[in-house]
């Protein structure tokens, strides 16, 4: 279990997942969003002010003291209403050594995925210009060619909607190593990832689709990517301290806010995001104001309004009633308000963004670690609905359904889930075991999502409101599933239902099997492997000889000498993750000698030791030997069956280095 736990928290870390984490939250609502797929509100109130007094005394009583809990160093808010900002305050340090505070005009933090928004609009610009169609092949306008998937290639469209089929790369992803920024013309042939579904069927985030629409507009536009978002976002805005480049331009580095793992630990090196449209932004929560009111006034500098209203408005299809795509932004409902949103994680960055249209307000968090146990991401949580309480409170609609119907849908819902936002044809897919979601039913007739319950501030209350949707009672965020032929075939819930999906394991691949046989038969080749020495010494010490002669006693030490090479590789593993852990940088090069040694070594280990102790079961019971040897070989035979098994279903072997 520890083995599994170190894998899971190690590469999951990996990802430095923008993991659209919450819901939005506008401000006095000047109109009720009417749609279908609104969720119900969760509170009726008066809603108070949105004026920078009232802001300024709430944020004050709840944001100094979430910080210090969490263990973050610091923070900038940001809320802007129409053509003006209502506040913008920073909170803690930018730097905790030199006591430096957060300045919200002038200091740099790093939004993350946020910086998608900039690409996406820059992807508009360029359809407004004719330059682009958003249902296009887009091989029309590469220099390098992506194949067909099921006989069908991708659009602008599928890329703004995290529909192109892409699995999850993050060989070329984040680094601390100023080296490793890498120009997009040699980056995205090179990290291409294998697609796994077919476009615009499956949403499946994508930090590699999101860098290369960045590379088209490049092409298309003429201007190197960075030039382009100055020229053409940046400088209209007013937005001066700002910048896509890595390293920060000299000018500009003297304003970036420290990461840190939390604020008890030591500052951290200024991050590399290699696929940069995709997340390298840095800028001061100014600026982030001034391209907010952008958007709020339909792209008013950027773009023209039936340009803006096509981005924002769209919606994509979805999971039931759930969140949805728009063209690069995502939805988010809360107390009957529909906002379009993004969120943003690095490894020491962890933001969010959200614009109400109906409320013609915007609000942009940021903060400078992820602090004690992801602290982070509850803190945006809670800010999200608490704002969106206080300024944006609705009607709650009522509904249930009954609970024997209840009882059956959670009995259905039941089982273990595998993410479309991940690995499926490298040794990352490792994840589809380790990362798993589990959905049980519980005794009252609910459903229970333990693993999700991170995405919030606290635990889910999940109750059936119609057929196969669920709502939490604490955030009015919903939890959907697709049904076919009375079975489940697709779970979301509101916070990843734009870009995520959740689909039932497969057999092969169940954890509810596959997880404890893996840990039994570590367990097994562990004590075989353990047991060969401890029972040489035992011998000497008695001057007992060994029962075994001739090919019986090949037999039995080459399965050792394999259960030990497959202790080898596990020590392997654990040491990648280990260095991972350390440094996200070194997936990316330094340690591939590794990675590459260990595909060979694991496989070798693992179907060696099922060769191995088949021919040490087989000659003892054909010579006869002691039930307790037999079982001994049985048992080591179970572990290198179930080995080659897990090697071979989640491709731990192999030469590719694009993972």
């Amino acid at each position: 279990m520890r083995f599994l736990r170190k894998l899971m928290i190690g590469l999951t870390a990996l990802v430095a997942l923008p993991l659209a984490a919450q819901g939005p939250i506008p401000p006095e609502p000047q109109k009720k969003a009417e749609s279908a797929s609104a969720p119900p509100a969760s509170k009726t109130m008066q809603p108070a002010t949105l004026d920078a007094a009232d802001l300024e005394a709430w944020l004050d009583g709840y944001l100094p003291y979430a910080l210090e809990r969490g263990n973050i160093p610091g923070a900038v808010v940001v809320v802007v209403r129409g053509n003006e900002v209502v506040l913008e305050k920073g909170y803690g340090f930018a730097d905790v050594a030199k006591r430096a505070p957060v300045l919200p005009e002038t200091t740099l933090f790093r939004p993350g995925s946020v910086s998608k928004l900039f690409t996406w609009t820059a992807v508009m610009q360029q359809v407004e210009a004719g330059k682009l169609d958003l249902d296009k092949d887009v091989n029309a306008y590469l220099d390098f060619k992506i194949p067909p998937f099921e006989g069908k290639p991708i659009t602008l469209r599928n890329i703004m909607t995290h529909t192109a089929g892409f699995q999850e790369s993050v060989r070329f992803l984040i680094s601390s190593d100023p080296k490793a920024a890498m120009a997009l013309k040699k980056q995205m042939p090179l990290a291409l990832p294998d697609r796994v579904f077919a476009p615009g069927t499956t949403p499946a985030y994508s930090n590699y689709a999101t860098a290369l629409a960045g590379y088209i507009v490049e092409r298309v536009s003429g201007e190197p990517f960075d030039n382009y978002i100055e020229n053409h976002i940046f400088k209209p805005l007013g937005m001066t301290h700002a910048s896509f480049r890595q390293p920060l331009p000299a000018g500009l580095a003297p304003f970036m806010a420290k990461g840190y793992p939390d604020i008890t630990q030591k500052a951290q090196p200024f991050e590399i995001v290699i696929p940069a449209p995709a997340g390298s932004l840095s800028a001061s929560g100014a600026d982030m104001g001034k391209f907010m009111i952008a958007h709020l006034n339909d792209g008013a500098g950027l773009l023209k309004p039936e340009t803006a209203k096509m981005m924002h408005d769209f919606k994509a299809p979805g999971v039931g009633p759930l969140n949805s795509m728009a063209l690069g932004f995502y939805e988010q409902w809360v107390n009957g308000h529909r906002a379009i949103a993004h969120g943003g994680d690095t490894v020491w960055f962890h933001s969010y963004l959200w614009l109400f249209p109906d409320a013609d307000t915007g609000v942009f968090i940021s903060m400078n670690s992820a602090g004690k146990e992801g602290a982070a991401g509850a803190v945006r949580s809670a800010l999200f609905h608490k704002f969106a309480d206080r300024y944006l409170p609705g009607e709650q609609a009522a509904g249930r359904v009954d609970a024997k119907t209840a009882r059956e849908h959670a009995a259905m819902m039941a089982g273990h889930y595998v993410s479309s936002r991940g690995s499926f044809t490298n040794f990352l897919s490792l994840l589809g075991l380790i990362g798993q979601t589990s959905i049980v039913a519980t005794e009252d007739g609910k459903i229970s999502v333990p693993g999700l319950d991170g995405l919030s501030a606290g635990a889910r209350d999940w109750v059936e409101v119609e057929p196969f949707v669920w709502r939490d009672t604490g955030t009015g965020e919903r939890l959907a599933a697709e049904v076919k032929d009375g079975r489940v075939v697709r779970v979301s819930l509101d916070p990843m239902s734009p870009f995520t999906v959740l689909e039932p394991a497969p057999a092969s691949t169940n954890a509810a099997w596959l997880a404890p046989a893996l840990l039994a038969a570590l367990a097994i080749v562990l004590l075989a492997a353990l047991a060969w020495p401890v029972r040489a010494l035992v011998r000497r010490n008695y001057g007992a000889t060994f029962a075994l002669e001739g090919k019986a006693r090949r037999a039995y030490r080459l399965s050792r000498i394999f259960a030990w090479l497959a202790i080898a590789a596990l020590v392997g593993w654990l040491g990648l993750i280990s260095a991972f852990s350390a440094d996200i940088g070194s997936i990316g090069g330094p340690l591939d000698w590794l990675i590459q040694l260990l595909r060979i070594l694991t496989p070798v280990a693992a179907f060696g030791l099922l060769i191995t102790a088949g021919w040490h079961l087989w000659l003892s019971i054909k010579d006869k030997r002691r039930w307790t040897m037999k079982l001994g070989a049985a048992l080591l035979l179970f572990a290198g069956a179930v080995l080659s098994w897990v090697t071979l279903v989640f491709h731990l072997y192999g030469f590719g280095m694009v993972y």
